[in-house]
């Protein structure tokens, strides 16, 4: 497709002449039909996927904010540009083509980098970086002045060792990495959105094992086409291994050790992302599990970071690995004149009145221990949600027996002693 070439920058009178032309309102209501067409397509492509209340590189959160926009109204602009330039003597086009080139360069850049490193300052940096970038070589190609740039670029070089580099060959090598890292980055958060969408459970922990395995390689990827389009030779990476695997053998066996562990913990699932888990005396569920490290939070808010390699090599108690329910039991003490089957039937309906407390299998109180100042029973239940804490619901449990033993007058002993005083 041919893009006309822009008027030279000192050419102004010849710009202002073809803006005063009568034609320039044909281009405008041009212009603007393709814009309600471009708007109209998208919003209808997003309501045909079912994509209204989603966020999403192609289509952003209002639609014009995505990449989808701007590149379709450049494939219109393009299409009206030809078809104009056939009858009349084109302005607004000329500049309006690289604006929606320069637009469709910041929505890639931006809304990528947006999605795959999320809340990260320096990502602020690299959009502005990027938009700075894309503007300035707008201008410079509307103006004329790029080719006239490009060429003196080209003209201060310099050698390293074999090699002749040139500013605009680093200039252009630095672009080609970028659009490079950026489409593996597109990908990478292409597929890692599409593995983990209605993921659950161990389902969710081994997708997103797969999905940091895939980021990673593609990322490797990109940073080797990214360095071969700068013009550095990869062979030379050979040393760098060699001494990375050294390292590895030597000085980061642990580091090494826990990203294998981590992998491992994914694949075969013995720990999951919601599950309670019990490790060096510190309970609580997993909400994180990555390469390096494992993140369990407890039921007070505390976050505990733990090595992967601990939770292979350490005894660790999952609460909810095969089954979700545990058995909790509390101990209570009445006088030894009660009426000892009262007793169990209150205990026992004192853990149902707790909606937590399963019912199946139902909870059963023992007379457990004949104590020095009183009948000890102990009242055993089982409860599912675990993660929704233990001693809150105990608690609860106890103050309804309580409740129970003061209303039907039983006794709740407590340590007498006798104390003799010599005369």
């Amino acid at each position: 497709m041919r893009v006309p070439a822009p008027k030279p920058i000192d050419d102004f009178a010849g710009w202002i002449a073809a803006f005063a032309q009568p034609t320039v309102l044909i281009e405008l209501a041009v212009l603007g039909l393709c814009l309600i067409m471009a708007l109209g397509l998208v919003a209808a492509l997003r309501r045909t996927l079912g994509l209204q209340e989603q966020r999403s590189i192609w289509f952003g959160r209002t639609n014009v904010d995505g990449v989808l926009f701007p590149l379709v109204l450049l494939c219109m602009g393009y299409a009206a540009l030809e078809v104009l330039d056939r009858y009349i003597s084109v302005a607004i086009f000329k500049v309006a083509i690289p604006v929606l080139i320069s637009l469709v360069v910041i929505r890639v850049g931006v809304n990528v980098l947006r999605v795959a490193f999320v809340e990260s300052r320096w990502a602020r940096l690299l959009e502005q970086t990027i938009s700075w970038v894309a503007w300035l070589a707008m201008v410079l190609w509307v103006s004329g002045l790029l080719p006239v740039v490009l060429n003196e670029l080209d003209l201060i070089t310099w050698k390293v060792g074999g090699t002749t580099l040139s500013v605009r060959s680093m200039l252009e090598g630095m672009l080609t990495s970028g659009a490079v890292l950026i489409f593996t980055l597109w990908i990478s958060a292409a597929i890692e959105t599409r593995l983990l969408k209605s993921a659950t459970g161990g389902e969710l922990s081994l997708r997103k094992a797969v999905s940091n395995a895939t980021r990673a390689l593609l990322m490797f990827v990109g940073l080797i086409l990214a360095l071969s389009a700068v013009g550095i030779d990869l062979t030379a990476l050979s040393v760098l291994g060699g001494a990375v695997g050294v390292g590895i053998g030597f000085g980061l066996q642990k580091l090494a050790a826990n990203y294998v562990s981590g992998f491992v913990i994914l694949a075969e699932r013995s720990m999951r992302i919601g599950d309670t888990v019990r490790v060096d005396n510190f309970e609580g569920v997993i909400t994180q599990i990555n390469a390096r490290y494992t993140v369990v939070r407890s039921q007070a808010g505390r976050e505990s970071i733990v090595p992967n390699e601990m939770l292979i090599t350490n005894r660790v108690e999952n609460l909810s690995l095969m089954d979700s329910q545990v058995s909790q039991t509390t101990v209570v003490s009445v006088g030894y004149d009660s009426d000892v089957a009262l007793v169990s039937r209150l205990l026992v309906e004192a853990a149902l009145a707790q909606q937590r407390v399963l019912s199946d299998p139902a909870p059963a109180a023992h007379l457990s221990a004949f104590g020095a100042d009183g009948l000890e029973f102990t009242l055993g239940y089982w409860v599912e949600d675990i993660e929704r804490g233990q001693a809150n619901l105990r608690s609860d449990i106890n103050l309804a027996i309580l409740a129970a033993l003061r209303q039907n007058h039983i006794e709740i002993p407590y340590p007498q002693r006798v104390v003799h005083q010599r005369q």
